[in-house]
């Protein structure tokens, strides 16, 4: 894989190696990380970067569900992007209102009104997000012209096998021939099928925590496949924005609920990728839990370490594997991670730590499920597919307090 430098607007020109230029906080709004494949087209690429150097000339993006939570946190982190513009918005209940009227936070933003998607005219468009319910998406997509790029953030072409998503999504795929070509877009680790991609199959936000630190271990052979314990806990917004009981505020404060047990929707999804990374089945035991909060993610992984592995081999991997990237830190060691830490932004901070129990180590991970749970990492892979630097438009640090 190349690396290249894009410099946007500063006359200076530093020079950042890849290491300089993942710690550089000082200097990050002169340097802009870009991973471009060698064997990405030499034309897509040359479009995109006569793109980036014509700020005259962005591409045109649609948002499809723009009236849901990932929909509007889509819209608020383009609204600095200096390569893409939305030009098309739908939300069918939503239909003839302006963004501000839906989301307040987003008033001063100068879109067009939302459409219903039957209505949408996709000529005017480059790219897609597609932040509709489940088991809505497909026939959708199947019908989008197929000069589209297209991220889909729901769960309906994570599944790989067709027959597992009808067992866990209770009804039959409506586009088995898009499911072919579509790739699980978790950027840190396929980022080379992600640039070459038409369809991205955005992660879920649970999948994302857990498989960002135990794909490189299992890879590795550093961790046994059997007996992974994952414990998660997620704020509301992860529920969606629709008017459901058990999300009322009486319902959520106060209290922590587990839910999905031993069925949750993301365990055939969290179950693929590690399988893949050990090339072996592997299966978990995955409880999810509802905490009273807007925002955050964090999952808790007990894991069983192979034979003569330490919890430092375990963090020593994991800082190599990681060093060079932007977005995934290993914390200092002892270092706890806190979801209020990354409030907001696109990070994912993760740590390991001994257990008392001889030969298991535990492993923390938090995100922010709106962000790199869902539409951080939505167009981060979008920047992948479009061939420009991944982190544009995304370098937001965490709100605090």
């Amino acid at each position: 894989m190349k690396m290249m430098a894009l410099k946007l607007n500063p006359p200076t020109t530093h020079a950042f190696s890849s290491k300089d230029d993942r710690k550089c906080a000082t200097v990050r709004n002169l340097c802009i990380r870009a991973s471009v494949a060698s064997s990405a087209p030499p034309q897509s690429l040359q479009v995109a970067e006569n793109k980036a150097h014509n700020k005259s000339d962005k591409f045109r993006i649609g948002v499809l569900g723009a009236s849901g939570y990932t929909g509007s946190e889509i819209v608020r982190l383009l609204a600095n992007h200096p390569h893409f513009k939305i030009t098309l918005m739908t939300a069918d209940r939503k239909a003839g209102q302006p963004i501000g009227s839906v989301f307040p936070h987003l008033v001063t933003q100068d879109l067009p009104d939302m459409v219903a998607v039957k209505d949408a005219d996709f000529s005017s468009v480059d790219a897609v997000f597609c932040c509709l319910p489940h088991g809505t998406t497909q026939e959708i997509i199947k019908g989008l012209p197929i000069s589209l790029k297209v991220v889909d953030l729901s769960a309906d072409f994570r599944l790989r096998d067709i027959g597992e998503y009808e067992e866990w999504y209770g009804q039959p795929h409506q586009a088995p021939e898009l499911q072919k070509n579509a790739v699980y877009g978790l950027t840190e680790i396929s980022r080379k099928e992600i640039q070459g991609a038409r369809l991205v199959a955005n992660p879920g936000c649970y999948p994302t925590s857990i498989q960002l630190p135990l794909i490189p271990l299992l890879k590795a052979g550093l961790i046994e496949v059997k007996n992974i314990i994952i414990d998660a806990k997620s704020g509301v917004s992860g529920a969606g924005r629709g008017a459901k009981e058990a999300n009322l505020y009486t319902e959520v404060a106060e209290g922590v609920h587990s839910y999905g047990i031993t069925r949750h929707r993301h365990v055939p999804e969290i179950e693929q990728g590690l399988s893949d990374a050990s090339n072996s089945k592997v299966t978990v035991s995955f409880t999810p839990h509802l905490m009273p909060m807007s925002r955050g993610m964090q999952s808790t992984m007990y894991v069983e370490m192979a034979p003569g592995v330490s919890t430092m081999d375990l963090y020593q991997h994991l800082k190599s594997f990681y060093e060079d990237e932007e977005f995934v830190i290993l914390l200092k060691k002892n270092e706890v991670p806190h979801t209020r830490h990354v409030r907001g932004s696109n990070y994912c901070l993760l740590n390991v730590f001994p257990d008392r129990i001889p030969g298991r180590a535990i492993i923390v991970s938090v995100i922010d499920n709106l962000v790199k749970g869902a539409s951080g990492q939505a167009l981060q892979n979008l920047n992948l597919m479009m061939g420009i630097p991944e982190n544009t438009g995304l370098l937001y640090q965490p709100l605090f307090p």
